[in-house]
């Protein structure tokens, strides 16, 4: 059966393909310690008590109609609340864009920018922006990123395929790597957007910046999260942000996320996501507002909420270490935000009891999974080499009295190879 181009050349996701063998082990009784999955357990973490009862609220009082395309007033205006309150950032209502998470958004944003051919600039690993420049027909230029830069692009990198770029995707923190962008090479970016756009005629096309921060609340230690318009308020003409409830509140199934960034942008993003009927739902708008202006709740919530997920990625980063220091090829990089960590196992060419030999990452993603019963996402999942080594781990499904279980079947697993 012929269908479209699109349709015929789409790569399907790696991670849903993986998630349909770990489901299978598990139907079968098996125990698996499954790292895979950018969500959360809601017996592990719920979302936060008052949210959930303002969601409850709004459907007793029949919420149940269509919201306002743009997302209904009274959010948009607890969101430029909420932005003022915590980031510093002044948007006001009409440079705000609701929609039902970040990934319609993120589509609208590329159809509103990306025509066919023109240049998508994007580091790997990191989520979906390959898939999104498919969809959009755009030309891929693609950074390929290294550990000893914590998977984060650099301006150094960037600048040799600005010339005539029209969208550059940063997302920190990041998701795949738990690792934020420093807050020099950011600077350093932002001044060559503007100083590129500033080269361009005014019948060019700008370069815009879409800033993924997703997981902006969820830092540790002494890492702090920057912004492209903080750090220069000249390139707010430029960037489109993206975030949402999802992750913050481990609201990922509550279906509400935000764009802001110039007025122009955003109502085209508006008309798209109009046509396609991508709203957050009325109820659970209508509780997003009320809630985001709890101070206190949200400040609680997020105490208790940052200091479970960071133990849990410190104990796993730790145990790693400690294998690394016994001399097996594992590594990993010290936790910096979000719900994963980036993890090495290195295993390509070493043969299992039974003779197999482990020829190349996909070989190794399959024994850590049969023999360790321990599941983790491929960088290559995230457009890296195919033969990445490192993979990422996600806690939001992770109980605590599994960590030392899963690192002793981690042990012998790779204890038996040669």
């Amino acid at each position: 059966m012929k269908l479209s181009h699109l349709a015929e050349t789409l790569i399907g996701s790696e991670i849903v393909r993986l998630g349909g063998e770990i489901r299978e082990k598990i139907s079968n009784g098996e125990k698996i310690y499954n790292f895979t999955v950018g969500d959360f357990d809601p017996k592990i973490f719920p979302i936060p008590k008052q949210l959930e009862d303002e969601i409850v609220e709004a459907y007793r009082q029949h919420f149940t109609n269509y919201p306002a395309a743009e997302g209904n007033p009274d959010l948009r205006k607890s969101i430029s609340l909420f932005l003022r309150e915590r980031e510093k950032l002044d948007y006001e209502p009409n440079e705000i864009l609701v929609s039902c998470g970040g990934r319609p958004l993120i589509y609208a944003l590329f159809r509103s920018i990306v025509d066919k051919g023109d240049k998508v600039i994007y580091a790997v690993p990191s989520w979906n922006n390959n898939h999104y420049t498919h969809l959009n027909s755009g030309e891929h230029v693609v950074i390929e990123t290294t550990a000893e830069n914590n998977f984060m692009p650099s301006a150094d990198d960037i600048k040799p395929h600005i010339k005539g770029a029209t969208l550059l995707c940063i997302c920190s923190p990041q998701n795949p790597t738990g690792t934020t962008i420093t807050k020099k090479d950011l600077e350093e970016i932002g001044e060559m957007v503007l100083q590129e756009n500033a080269s361009r005629s005014e019948s060019e096309k700008k370069l815009f910046l879409m800033y993924d921060q997703m997981y902006w609340h969820l830092t540790y230690g002494d890492i702090e999260h920057y912004n492209p318009v903080s750090l220069n308020p000249s390139m707010r003409l430029y960037t489109i942000f993206v975030d949402a409830i999802s992750k913050v509140f481990a609201a990922t199934g509550v279906r509400v996320g935000w764009a802001f960034g110039p007025v122009e942008v955003i109502n085209k993003m508006k008309s798209i996501l109009g046509h396609i009927g991508a709203w957050a739902p009325m109820a659970e708008q209508k509780a997003t507002a009320r809630f985001l202006v709890q101070k206190e709740a949200i400040d609680d919530y997020l105490d208790h909420f940052k200091s479970a997920i960071e133990e849990r990625l410190q104990k796993i980063y730790d145990g790693l270490i400690e294998l690394k220091k016994q001399g097996f090829p594992v590594d990993a990089i010290a936790p910096q935000a979000t719900i994963y960590l980036t993890i090495k196992i290195d295993l390509a060419g070493k043969t299992t009891a039974d003779g197999n030999l482990l020829t190349d990452q996909k070989d190794v993603t399959s024994y850590v999974l049969n023999e360790a019963k321990l599941a983790v996402v491929p960088f290559s999942a995230f457009g890296a080499n195919k033969n990445s080594p490192w993979y990422r781990l996600s806690v939001g499904t992770c109980r605590l009295q599994d960590i030392p279980e899963m690192f002793e079947k981690l042990r012998n697993a790779m204890q038996h190879l040669h």
